[in-house]
C-alpha cells in the first residue's frame, strides 16, 4: 500500500521537478485543470507530480502526471475512488492494467514514502495505528515503480504494490516495489520483453530505513 510519499528539492530530485515544471504538459494542465504540478512536499492521491517514462523517441523523459487511474462510475451516487495502486503479481493479468505493464512503466520519484500501522483489535475489527516515513537504507532518493494510461489528453499513473519485507510486515501487509537507480532505464523502455519486465520487478529493493512518526533527516552538500 502507498498512498502518500514525500518529495524534497535535494540534488537528485531538482533536475526532474525543474524538468517537470517546465513541460508544456504543465502549463496545460495549468491551464484546463487549474492545478500545478507539485513540486515539494506531500503528494496525496489525484495530485499532479513528477514521473519519468519513455518518450515517443524512446528517451528517458520527465513528465507531470496525475496519480490514480479513473474508475468507471457504477453509481453515480458516489464518486469513485482511484486507483492509486496495483498489484505487481498480478498486473501483468488484469485488464484494467495489462496493456500498461506490457508498454506504459514508469517510475515516480520521491525521497521517501509513508505507511500508517493497520493494528487488529480484540472484536475483529482493524484501525489505523502510528504513521511511519519509510525508505531504502542507504538511499536518498526512493525510485517507486508504477504505471501509466492517458486518459481525455492526460497522463495518470498508480504505483504497484508488493509483499511487504522484514519488518513492514508487522506494520502493512502490502509495501511498494522499489526499484535501484540502475534498473529505471530497462523498466520503462516499453521494448522490454515481458518476462524481463518481470525479472526487473525482482530487483525489488526490500532493506528499509524505517522512522516512527518522524522524517528522516537527509543531510545533503
Amino acid at each position: 500500500m502507498c498512498s502518500r510519499y514525500y518529495v524534497e528539492l535535494s540534488p537528485e530530485l531538482r533536475p526532474i521537478i525543474e524538468a517537470a515544471r517546465r513541460s508544456p504538459l504543465a502549463g496545460k494542465m495549468v491551464h484546463q485543470l487549474g492545478r500545478p504540478v507539485v513540486c515539494e512536499g506531500e503528494v496525496k492521491p489525484t495530485d499532479i507530480a513528477p514521473v519519468i517514462a519513455s518518450s515517443s523517441k524512446g528517451q528517458r523523459s520527465v513528465f507531470p502526471m496525475i496519480w490514480g487511474f479513473r474508475q468507471a462510475e457504477r453509481d453515480h451516487t458516489k464518486r469513485s475512488q482511484p486507483l492509486i495502486n496495483a498489484r505487481s503479481e498480478t498486473a501483468a493479468d488484469k485488464p484494467t492494467f495489462r496493456e500498461c505493464w506490457q508498454r506504459r512503466r514508469c517510475i515516480i520519484p520521491a525521497s521517501w514514502y509513508y505507511e500508517w500501522e493497520h493494528l487488529s483489535c480484540p472484536d475483529g475489527t482493524r484501525k489505523i495505528g502510528s504513521k511511519y516515513t519509510i525508505q531504502p537504507e542507504g538511499a536518498t532518493v526512493t525510485w517507486l515503480a508504477g504505471l501509466y494510461r492517458i486518459e481525455n489528453g492526460f497522463p495518470f499513473f498508480t504505483i504497484l504494490t508488493r509483499q511487504p519485507s522484514g519488518e513492514l510486515a508487522r506494520i502493512h501487509d502490502r509495501m511498494p516495489l522499489i526499484l535501484p537507480a540502475g534498473s529505471i532505464d530497462h523498466w520503462i523502455n516499453p521494448a522490454t520483453p515481458a518476462e524481463e519486465v518481470k525479472d526487473i520487478a525482482a530487483l525489488a529493493l526490500t532493506e528499509m530505513m524505517i522512522d516512527k512518526n518522524e522524517m528522516p533527516v537527509v543531510h545533503h552538500p
